[in-house]
């Protein structure tokens, strides 16, 4: 499978405009952590044309700390949806299952923080279908059907992953 830097970029800022939207519920519930904001600006500067340089995975690797060290399952929600748009930039050039759920992690993590937050899981999964570029689509189509799972965070995965697929014929 083949992946361009374009492509990447589309996919990487698509990610940080989903994770960004969990953003608040992180801060208010961890004040004064900026690991997970640094991950979601980093991956807009890659989107934005900045170069893919290990800025990226470092401030992934933090993000994925503070969502490892919250004790609220929203915060930590929240962080992976950070994690995922940082990660986005590095998605494998592989067809295997496993790169969806690097798809659609961080629309997915957004969405389940939302709705661990008492909001509506379901907003924020249409939130992220009517903003994905046709690039996301056109990454998504390339690999096999990913394996989400039977936990809540896999019928995310499914609604998104589905829903991307058939969008932008």
């Amino acid at each position: 499978m083949e992946l361009t830097l374009d492509e990447l970029r589309a996919l990487t800022g698509w990610a940080a405009d989903c994770a960004s939207r969990a953003l608040p519920l992180y801060e208010s519930r961890v004040p004064g952590d900026p690991r997970p904001r640094s991950a979601i600006s980093a991956a807009r500067e890659f989107a934005s044309g900045a170069p893919r340089t290990k800025l990226l995975r470092t401030v992934a690797w933090a993000a994925l700390a503070a969502a490892g060290s919250a004790e609220d399952p929203v915060a930590s929600a929240a962080a992976r949806a950070a994690v995922g748009a940082a990660g986005a930039a590095y998605l494998h050039p592989l067809a295997s299952p496993h790169q969806v759920k690097h798809i659609v992690g961080p629309a997915q993590q957004a969405a389940l923080a939302r709705e661990l937050a008492g909001g509506d899981a379901s907003l924020e999964v249409a939130w992220a279908l009517d903003h994905a570029p046709p690039t996301v689509t056109v990454i998504l189509r390339r690999l096999p059907p990913g394996k989400p799972g039977k936990s809540r965070l896999g019928d995310l995965h499914r609604q998104l992953e589905s829903a991307l697929r058939g969008l932008h014929p």
